[in-house]
């Protein structure tokens, strides 16, 4: 899959990903969008996007135990495609935090995860020449930034 790159629409992707999860999501979370019009379309594979999506809205839906605020947002500057997803759960702390992308490193009970979400998300995003991904996270708020490079690669 990985030389199945296409033009893309981010915010599609995003949006599939949120009707597929949308009974993991259930009513009690509130999904907030802020989806920036000027976002451009990108060179890459769609099903890898969509999986960094699943990834991330999973963990955070999982982070908020049923009750919650989910929100999604996107943004471009001159270099790059930010994709941000935001949850009102308990937070990391930074011994949890430094540890997160490494595999099988996992805060869930034995059976409800295998602590290799985020290691495929990192890797399918710095595979990308200058993607990256970030968390910021404190009580009652956890944010995970996803930096699209919005240039083709060699």
């Amino acid at each position: 899959d990985r030389a199945a790159r296409e033009e893309i629409d981010v915010t599609d992707g995003i949006e599939r990903t949120l009707t597929m999860l949308a009974d993991t999501i259930g009513e009690g979370i509130a999904v907030v969008r802020s989806y920036d019009p000027a976002v451009p379309r990108l060179a890459a594979n769609p099903r890898e996007l969509e999986q960094v999506w699943t990834n991330l809205i999973t963990n955070a839906v999982d982070a908020m135990d049923g009750e919650g605020v989910l929100r999604v947002a996107t943004s471009a500057d001159a270099r790059r495609v930010t994709v941000a997803v935001a949850d009102t759960g308990p937070g990391m702390t930074p011994e949890v935090q430094a540890r997160v992308f490494e595999p099988f490193f996992t805060t869930k009970d034995v059976g409800h995860g295998t602590g290799l979400g985020l290691d495929i998300s990192r890797r399918i995003v710095v595979g990308r020449p200058g993607g990256q991904i970030e968390i910021d996270s404190k009580p009652g708020a956890t944010v995970v930034r996803v930096h699209l490079p919005t240039a083709r690669p060699a």
